[in-house]
């Protein structure tokens, strides 16, 4: 890091953040520093924007809440401390964070880093649009939330309005009897063939009440028309049910121009999750 030309801004209330950053409209805030290291090439010298707004005396955005109707984190929650909540988070979204890299850097990743950068995102992603997750995205003067499936659903970066932070994650505490995770590395630079596959059910009284499957690589993929066809069947569930459903995926998958072994994975992990529900 270059200490004549770069400046660190510690600021301990959203306020000061956000004068500071309309003081310096080009300062990048700053949270685990995963992104960063990532980004560089060289292995022992690290180089970091001229101006860093450090998030990490925002006590506002470390907060952890708890109601009824949904968990809240905020955006420097680290993601070992969402691990460690237990069965508070939904199991298919600790499967996930479980996923990235190891326990040393898990204790310095945000879930908001995650969220934001895209090499980073594919792995929190797919479990937050399928548990239909919200994103509070803030300014100096404005508040908004938007739904993680909307936030995500476009390639590269996230569209933030300028001088805009994201400063918390509500998820929706929904009971989830049945919920499949995993993740595709990509064997070719390039190629958009990595990402991660979310497979999560409600079942209540024998009846499959609600399903999602989300995939999350290049782009967000998810079919309600297919998820549609399943709910309120019995189980366990016939297996014309199952090739129907593996059919409409198919022909979704082909009009949105996946690439073929992108297709063929989601087609297998989801034929083996819906098989585990029939006769």
């Amino acid at each position: 890091m270059d200490g004549v030309h770069n400046q660190v801004f510690f600021p301990s209330t959203m306020q000061d953040m956000f004068t500071s950053w309309n003081r310096f409209p080009q300062a990048v805030p700053f949270a685990g520093g995963v992104s960063f290291a990532r980004r560089q090439d060289s292995r022992y010298t690290l180089t970091f924007p001229a101006y860093i707004l450090s998030l990490d005396k925002l006590n506002e955005l470390q907060r952890i809440t708890r109601t009824e109707r949904y968990i809240e984190l905020g955006a420097m929650v680290k993601l070992n401390d969402i691990i460690n909540l237990g069965k508070t988070i939904p199991q298919v979204f600790t499967q996930a964070l479980k996923c990235i890299a190891g326990p040393e850097l898990r204790n310095l990743a945000t879930i908001g880093g995650n969220i934001c950068h895209p090499a980073l995102r594919l792995n929190a992603t797919a479990p937050l649009v399928a548990l239909d997750a919200r994103y509070e995205l803030r300014t100096a003067l404005t508040s908004r939330w938007i739904s993680a499936a909307r936030f995500s659903s476009f390639s590269g970066p996230p569209a933030f309005n300028p001088q805009e932070l994201l400063t918390r994650i509500r998820i929706p505490r929904e009971q989830w009897n049945y919920s499949l995770f995993k993740r595709f590395a990509d064997p070719y630079p390039e190629s958009g063939t990595g990402g991660s596959l979310v497979f999560i059910a409600r079942i209540q009284k024998n009846i499959l009440t609600d399903l999602r499957v989300v995939f999350a690589g290049e782009t967000v993929i998810r079919d309600k028309n297919s998820e549609a066809i399943l709910s309120g069947k019995h189980l366990p569930l016939d297996r014309r049910d199952i090739n129907h459903f593996i059919e409409l995926w198919g022909a979704f998958l082909s009009a949105v121009d996946t690439p073929g072994m992108t297709k063929a994975r989601i087609i297998n992990f989801v034929e083996d999750a819906l098989l585990e529900l029939a006769d």
